[in-house]
């Protein structure tokens, strides 16, 4: 009878479990599917007065299906999980701190299968409605949280993240790291406003009361922004015209991330090695995506693997896929990729203490940082674009949780009255002003001078100047790239009208100097760093330059007179036999040997026609009498016959190559060399029958570190020895590593030339020296 009795009472429990389960049911579909259990938590009776409240009165809560309540089972989103574990014995000490500190939880939420995806969907029980926008997933492992916060179901809710989440929902959401034995977790929490947000904050954190900071810096992840699929400016206008509003213009810098953890994160490099990925050029997004899902599979089948073995639950066909397909990893790759976090995180917390598959690959990519770092991390809704809801994440170091959860309360205001003025699409071009246009042209031209892309940032700052051409900085900026390019003339107007716009203009008196001591004009160029000086005393670079100048004008003015003789242009012709020498013996005595130039070809040349050019090189060397000669025949045993041109000035050319921006000439011009201190000119022009040849651009550069190499005297070396190599800077026009190599029993020097005072192009060309005989030699 008690056996019975026993039955009887199980089947009416039964009952009324599976009774509550359809009213549960009932009640989800009208939470929009948020809920997969209501709970009851009350929080402690408030203190007597004159005590504060607690800091959390008044406010509901809910908690995802991962988190312990003492009684109830954790479901893990999986009903073989319930059905194989036994009602936890104690309550989660972060679900319990908020209890402690006066909300009152209501209800655990539904979370993805085993928390393994990000969509939001889960086939056992009612997949979550996305409240902002139906038709589309909810997103996120945690959907279950995010969608019960944008119901106004609770205040707030607590979604606990093993890997990452991604919510599409309208909610702010707010996520740290915290340790739960072996496992890397994050705890994620969602509130519809920020003050909200900072006060479960203080309680999870245990912070104490402290005078809000302002932030030093804000860095705008370009290339990160570039990752969506909506138009860039709705976003990143929103936030800059909020920071500069609240925090002023200056705090504001861009920074390309893929160059920075390229940079910065070493373990990354060799991470693409051993994944046979090396030669391809993945983004480094990318990389850290597969890094932290490969320690979220490790980490997952770590603690999990047996359980799965020996329940062998029902497990979605793509999550299946996606454990069963990553390798075992060793210890040794376990330890690389936990290095790539730790490097990751250091690089972050350096950079900010310095003042479908596509979907999923995108939604890795942007959540990779702070979920590989262990940063915080801070989402708010921006508004809807073509009825999806659009946000915006922002990153704190580690351990700046305070600091972010006050600059998020404290911008929040401004990001959503600014995302409200930019709500339609069609009047969003019409609210950024041509100011605002110029300024993100400015910063781009920024971003492109610090990766060297000289010609991409003086594009960059001439449509900044286009828009705004009242704003002197602009036109410094531009002649900073001119100035990396060599065009010397281009700098020098753009920084004396900087000064115009700008009297105050330090770096432009700075720069016009840089580039009037290039174009030999010391005394100006001495002025403007002295003026410089005016403006700074304490500047470093204008008191150096200024003194250095000052004692090269002393020197020059010594020798005055000698160097303002005008040197006369003649040709003398003299024919060498075997009793010729002792006639030329005076010549000859100066003379070094010949230096051969072989003008391969231009690139990427200049167009000066209607749609091409016919271009020639003309390559000229010496500013005093020196000697040209040209072998008209030559025998070592018999005689020589050379004939001798005497200019101040040698000047060559090769022919002209008809209607070609990429010409090829293959010509050999040969110069003589008395002194191998001076410079050869290379200057490029386009033939005209009817007018007057236009210049396409010049390049100089020294025969000096070449001279030196031969003067080694070397012999007997393996063809293709790089004796040694001279590097690109502003004095020399090389546009990469020139090298001078040991070929086939000669020293040749390759050389690939950047064009100055032209729009573009490059030449390439080769050095190869003739020892003469009966000359001084080297």
């Amino acid at each position: 009878m008690a056996s019975s009795l026993w039955v009887l009472l199980g089947s009416g429990i039964a009952g009324i479990l599976l009774a509550a389960a359809k009213k549960l049911k009932k009640t989800i579909r009208e939470d929009l599917g948020a809920f997969i259990e209501k709970l009851l938590l009350l929080p402690p009776p408030p203190p007597a007065p004159p005590k504060a409240p607690h800091p959390l009165t008044a406010l509901s809560f809910a908690i995802s299906d991962l988190l312990d309540v003492s009684g109830y089972v954790t479901g893990f989103g999986h009903p073989d999980w319930v059905r194989t574990h036994e009602p936890a014995s104690s309550t989660c000490p972060v679900v319990s701190s908020l209890v402690e500190g006066g909300a009152t939880c209501v209800g655990k939420t539904v979370v993805d299968e085993l928390a393994f995806s990000i969509s939001g969907e889960t086939k056992h029980y009612e997949s979550p409605t996305n409240p902002a926008a139906h038709d589309r997933i909810p997103g996120g492992s945690c959907s279950g949280a995010a969608v019960a916060v944008a119901t106004n179901a609770v205040d707030f809710a607590l979604g606990e993240l093993s890997r990452f989440l991604f919510s599409l929902v309208r909610t702010v959401w707010f996520k740290i790291d915290l340790s739960f034995g072996n496992e890397t977790w994050l705890i994620r929490w969602f509130a519809r406003d920020p003050n909200t947000l900072r006060r479960v904050g203080l309680v999870l954190l245990h912070l104490p009361f402290a005078t809000q900071r302002n932030p030093r810096q804000i860095i705008l992840a370009d290339d990160y922004f570039q990752l969506l699929k909506i138009p860039v400016d709705r976003i990143t206008q929103v936030v800059i015209k909020s920071a500069e509003k609240l925090f002023g213009r200056q705090l504001l810098k861009h920074q390309n991330l893929e160059n920075y953890f390229e940079s910065n994160v070493p373990s990354l490099k060799e991470f693409a090695r051993t994944k046979d990925i090396a030669s391809a050029k993945v983004p480094t997004s990318r990389l850290l995506a597969n890094v932290m899902q490969l320690l979220q599979r490790h980490e997952f089948l770590q603690n999990h693997e047996d359980w799965i073995n020996t329940v062998k639950p029902a497990i979605d066909p793509v999550i299946s896929s996606q454990l069963s397909e990553n390798p075992v990893l060793t210890n040794e790759e376990v330890e690389n990729l936990n290095a790539i976090r730790n490097q990751t995180r250091a690089a972050i917390n350096s950079l900010l203490k310095i003042i479908s598959e596509d979907y999923q690959n995108r939604a890795s990519s942007l959540h990779s940082i702070a979920s590989i770092s262990g940063c915080c991390q801070v989402t708010v809704p921006l508004g809807h674009h073509e009825k999806c809801p659009v946000s915006v994440s922002s990153i704190a170091r580690h351990g700046g949780d305070r600091f972010l959860l006050d600059t998020v309360q404290t911008m929040y205001a401004s990001l959503q009255e600014n995302s409200s003025v930019n709500a339609d699409p069609k009047s969003s071009k019409k609210t950024i002003s041509q100011e605002e246009s110029a300024e993100i042209a400015k910063e781009k031209g920024n971003q492109a001078f610090k990766a060297k892309q000289w010609q991409k940032a003086i594009g960059l700052y001439s449509e900044a100047i286009k828009l705004s051409d009242s704003n002197g900085t602009y036109y410094s900026n531009r002649a900073a790239a001119y100035l990396e390019i060599g065009s010397f003339l281009q700098a020098e107007e753009d920084c004396t009208k900087a000064i115009t716009l700008d009297k105050k203009n330090v770096k432009a008196y700075l720069r016009r100097g840089t580039a009037r001591e290039m174009l030999s004009a010391y005394k100006e160029a001495m002025d403007d760093f002295k003026h410089a000086l005016v403006l700074e005393p304490n500047n470093k670079r204008a008191s150096l330059s200024a003194e250095r100048l000052r004692k090269l004008f002393q020197s020059k003015r010594v020798h005055a007179e000698e160097s303002q003789q005008k040197i006369v242009e003649t040709d003398q012709y003299i024919e060498m036999t075997t009793t010729g020498p002792a006639r030329t013996s005076s010549l000859m005595d100066d003379l070094l040997g010949l230096l051969r130039i072989r003008i391969k070809r231009g690139v990427n040349l200049a167009v000066r026609d209607i749609n091409s050019s016919d271009p020639y090189v003309v390559v000229k060397m010496g500013k005093q009498v020196i000697y040209v000669v040209t072998i008209i025949e030559y025998s070592i045993s018999i005689s020589i016959n050379i004939q001798i041109n005497v200019y101040c000035v040698q000047k060559l050319k090769t022919r002209v190559v008809n209607k070609d921006v990429n010409p090829e000439w293959n010509e050999d011009l040969t110069l003589s060399v008395t002194d191998p201190s001076l410079t050869v000119l290379l200057t490029v022009y386009d033939h005209d029958i009817f007018s007057k040849d236009d210049k396409m651009g010049d390049a100089e550069f020294e025969i000096k570190p070449y001279i030196d190499a031969l003067r080694m005297h070397l012999d007997g070396l393996p063809s293709g020895t790089i004796v040694t190599t001279v590097q690109p800077c502003r004095r020399n026009c090389l546009s990469e590593e020139s090298k001078v190599t040991w070929i086939d029993g000669k020293l040749v020097q390759d050389l690939v030339l950047r064009l100055r005072h032209v729009e573009c192009g490059e030449v390439e060309a080769q050095l190869q020296w003739i020892d003469l005989p009966g000359s001084k030699g080297l």
